[in-house]
């Protein structure tokens, strides 16, 4: 039987609901205390807003003169203080490749996100030598290779990085570097 808001119960249905708890007794009342919980520690969320936005501009904002001096068309990197001998082992094939990540097809933004992880995770794996193919830029607006300019920007700005250069062009020439890490820990 259903009832709606204007059906009023017949003495009868009520005496079968009384009957049919008739033995029901009240829950006894649990003699716990309970605590709140407690509140989470403030988030420096403005200063988080801030240092997002800073990045998002820096990666798609227009680059400025000093930016593009600072990349520059550097064919190598070596981090200051290591001997000239570890760029040219580099160069010269000594070191085996074992990590590589392709870069075609991803706009700033998304090629940093993905070399940042890439370089992370290959530090953090232990595989020293790596190679990252950023293309050559023919399929850019004006056929300039600005990825390509980045990548080593953000290569060299990287603590992990010791040392990259152009492979031969068997394993991607100017569309690519090999790029050595540091030791994990």
């Amino acid at each position: 039987m259903t009832m709606n808001s204007r059906h009023q119960p017949s003495p009868d249905e009520v005496a079968d609901f009384h009957a049919a708890v008739a033995d029901a007794r009240p829950l006894k009342v649990a003699e716990r205390v309970v605590h709140e919980r407690s509140k989470p520690s403030p988030r420096p969320r403005q200063r988080e807003l801030d240092e997002a936005a800073a990045i998002a501009e820096s990666l798609s904002g227009p680059l400025e003169i000093d930016d593009l001096l600072a990349i520059g068309e550097a064919d190598a990197f070596l981090r200051p203080g290591l001997p000239r001998s570890v760029l040219r082992d580099l160069r010269r094939g000594r070191w085996t490749i074992r990590n590589h990540i392709d870069l075609h097809g991803l706009n700033r933004r998304e090629a940093h996100e993905e070399v940042a992880r890439f370089l992370a995770e290959s530090v953090r794996q232990g595989r020293r030598c790596v190679r990252i193919v950023h293309g050559r830029g023919h399929g850019s607006p004006g056929r300039a290779g600005i990825l390509r300019q980045l990548v080593k920007s953000w290569l060299s700005r990287s603590k992990d990085v010791l040392a990259f250069c152009h492979p031969p062009p068997s394993d991607g020439g100017e569309g690519a570097l090999w790029i050595l890490l540091r030791s994990p820990g």
